[in-house]
């Protein structure tokens, strides 16, 4: 009970924080809307495809657009929520907090997964309109892998973002060493999401979350139990 107070005081400090600036939230939903955009634009909504229901080439492609703005939105969150701590000299605070530092890894993962998902309660409507799909029927399934998906999102980039945290090109590095470990994620998100929004004829979808739930569960545990020596100085 002592470490599960000192996690979930570590994400009130930055859901408080960040609700109190709104300083990595207003650049994701811009970013994010930003992102969507030029997708829709650069596509284009009017080429034909030979799909399921003879959709466009927008609807079609439309689960990988999605989880690629998902992917590039959320690196800006991940970054932020290290950056606050190198102010000041708050991330020496952060290493002299006493207990065991998991529980700091633990809430630190907690804590991006609530970003990364206000995130996408924003960035999935806005790209359902832009792209012309049918999310609401299927949101109960959709929302399953958005969150599964995250989780190992947040866990991963939150261990990277502890990694990069005092390198001078923290910037560069962190989504050089985040997306190839995110390969197997995005895969099987796209994968997923496409099932979910065209009909899973093949029963292929049990397959892919299965995969998600591995996934999970491997790297939300290591990321937590290497925590602590990656802050160390």
């Amino acid at each position: 009970m002592t470490e599960w107070r000192r996690v979930w005081a570590i994400v009130w400090k930055d859901t408080l924080t960040e609700r109190r600036t709104k300083a990595a939230f207003n650049a994701m939903a811009f970013f994010a809307g930003l992102v969507l955009l030029i997708f829709a634009f650069a596509i284009g909504p009017d080429i034909p495809v030979t799909g399921p229901a003879g959709q466009g080439l927008m609807a079609y492609i439309s689960p990988g657009l999605l989880w690629i703005a998902i992917l590039l939105t959320g690196v800006l969150a991940l970054g932020r929520s290290f950056q606050m701590e190198l102010e000041n000299g708050a991330l020496e605070g952060l290493r002299l907090y006493p207990g065991d530092r998991r529980a700091i890894g633990a809430g630190k993962i907690i804590a991006n997964l609530i970003f990364l998902a206000a995130m996408e309660v924003l960035v999935v409507p806005i790209g359902g309109v832009l792209y012309s799909i049918d999310l609401w029927s299927k949101l109960p399934q959709l929302g399953g892998v958005l969150f599964l998906a995250t989780l190992g999102f947040a866990a991963v980039g939150t261990f990277y973002a502890a990694l990069t945290a005092n390198m001078r090109a923290r910037e560069v590095m962190l989504p050089l060493l985040l997306f190839p470990v995110m390969v197997p994620v995005v895969l099987a998100a796209v994968k997923a999401t496409f099932l979910i929004l065209n009909g899973d004829l093949m029963g292929e979808l049990s397959t892919w979350i299965r995969l998600l739930v591995v996934f999970d569960v491997v790297f939300v545990t290591v990321c937590t139990l290497a925590f602590g020596f990656v802050i160390e100085e």
